[in-house]
């Protein structure tokens, strides 16, 4: 029961028009970069996903579905790893970690909540990476297990992009 009523407000959090992230509207008529870049709380993934190379793929008509670290997720990750991590020979690592946060296709709360009931509780996407995510409900949020276990929560689901869509997750997932 309690499912169906997260996956109704989801739904109906969708239908708002242009939702605030970090404190900017995000655009539906944007694409995931153009409005990340205005998302305060979203710095540190443009920073990284400048440094992997990958504006130019995000900037493309996809569609995908970005699980977006928050500056707060990066911040949890051990001191010195984000810094290591933009340096030009860690290129392969980074671009590894950023496309595991991304899927194929614009999956909203909707169907991942029916992924999530039809599996028996937990639903799983395959990312670009290659690996797979497992959505699975936490009380009345979404976690998504990465392949070392760790977690992170769906902090905001279904901001609608021109080319996918985003959910903002608390922690960054490892591949």
């Amino acid at each position: 029961m309690l499912a169906s009523v997260f996956a109704l407000s989801l739904v109906g959090t969708a239908l708002a028009a242009d939702p605030m992230v970090g404190g900017a509207p995000m655009m539906a008529s944007k694409t995931i970069v153009e409005n990340a870049s205005q998302a305060k709380n979203l710095t540190t993934l443009v920073t990284a996903v400048k440094a992997a190379g990958l504006v130019d793929t995000l900037s493309g008509p996809g569609p995908f579905t970005v699980f977006a670290p928050t500056n707060a997720a990066f911040d949890k990750l051990p001191k010195g790893t984000v810094e290591k991590l933009t340096q030009p020979d860690m290129k392969a690592d980074l671009t590894k970690i950023l496309t595991y946060h991304v899927v194929a296709g614009k999956i909203d709360a909707a169907e991942i909540m029916k992924g999530i009931k039809a599996g028996g509780g937990s639903y799983n996407m395959k990312t670009v990476e290659g690996g797979t995510l497992t959505a699975k409900m936490d009380g009345d949020k979404v976690a998504l297990i990465d392949a070392k276990g760790g977690g992170a929560l769906v902090e905001t689901a279904d901001v609608f992009q021109s080319n996918g869509v985003v959910h903002v997750i608390d922690s960054v997932l490892m591949p």
